[in-house]
């Protein structure tokens, strides 16, 4: 067994791939292995030297050691969000792809017999199939890239490069797979779209706990519900405050009509004034 090394890894998954057809899925997957390369190569990158383990809906990716993380994150990203836009602009939505993409860094084991051991990978895998980050791609349906970083590369590297990176875009989140024992705090950001936006406000808090059956009742009735204030809809006349009068009738709590439209009109045993 080889020692681990420290590398930064990238998991990416594929919104939506179960949903598509036999011929839907072998097109995605051409087309998105043909993106990541071109996205790499326009910013220097050379996705050959990249040690990956595929899947029909993603890739988990071992960078290089010589990668700079900032070139990652403030470039690659961005770059693969454009093309990713371009080419969903002339697509049905259900041939479009949009991608999940998590940036983790830490110890691996590059000489596995099934794949890559170590807690770095498992890690990046868990933040890529977070909750928090599907529910913001989907609340941006014109985006191509959701991105999760882990905290340490929040801090060491988002912020560190904020003319490329954009901390102001990200929004701290919280990571749970309970049935995992998985609890993390993790950074996200829809590349190119605001963050802050009121639509996006529930992208990262879980829905609100179900009322008992009397909460929900009371929550849905209105005022207008009760006996003691519902009148009948309004067909006419004149009214003043809670009363209205039509004809020789005043309509409303605790009221009474004297005359009809055009004569003395008193409500509720005293005089509020004459209608004309």
């Amino acid at each position: 067994m080889r020692h681990p090394e420290r590398r930064l890894l990238i998991s990416v998954d594929m919104e939506r791939y179960s949903r598509r057809t036999n011929l839907q899925q072998y097109e995605a997957q051409k087309d998105f292995r043909d993106l990541l390369h071109e996205a790499a190569r326009d910013v220097g990158l050379d996705r050959i030297a990249w040690t990956t383990q595929q899947a029909g809906d993603g890739e988990l990716a071992i960078l290089p050691r010589d990668v700079a993380e900032s070139r990652v994150i403030g470039r690659f990203v961005p770059e693969l969000n454009r093309r990713l836009r371009a080419y969903n602009s002339s697509r049905l939505p259900a041939a479009r792809i949009r991608l999940r993409v998590a940036v983790h860094q830490g110890l691996v084991h590059l000489d596995g017999a099934n794949g890559f051991p170590g807690n770095a990978v498992v890690f990046v895998c868990r933040l890529c199939e977070a909750e928090p980050v599907k529910r913001a791609l989907a609340a941006f349906p014109d985006a191509g890239v959701a991105l999760v970083v882990s905290a340490e590369i929040y801090r060491d590297v988002v912020t560190e490069y904020p003319e490329e990176m954009r901390p102001e875009r990200f929004r701290r989140v919280e990571v749970v797979h309970p049935d995992k024992g998985f609890q993390e705090d993790a950074w996200l950001c829809v590349v190119d779209e605001d963050m802050s936006a009121p639509s996006a406000a529930q992208t990262s808090t879980p829905p609100p706990a179900p009322r008992s059956v009397g909460a929900a009742a009371e929550h849905r009735r209105k005022p207008s519900d009760s006996p003691t204030t519902r009148t009948p809809p309004d067909t006419g006349g004149i009214r003043t405050g809670d009363v209205r009068v039509d004809g020789q009738n005043a309509i409303g709590p605790g009221a009474t009509a004297i005359g009809s439209v055009g004569r003395d009109v008193t409500f509720g045993g005293g005089r509020e004034g004459r209608a004309r």
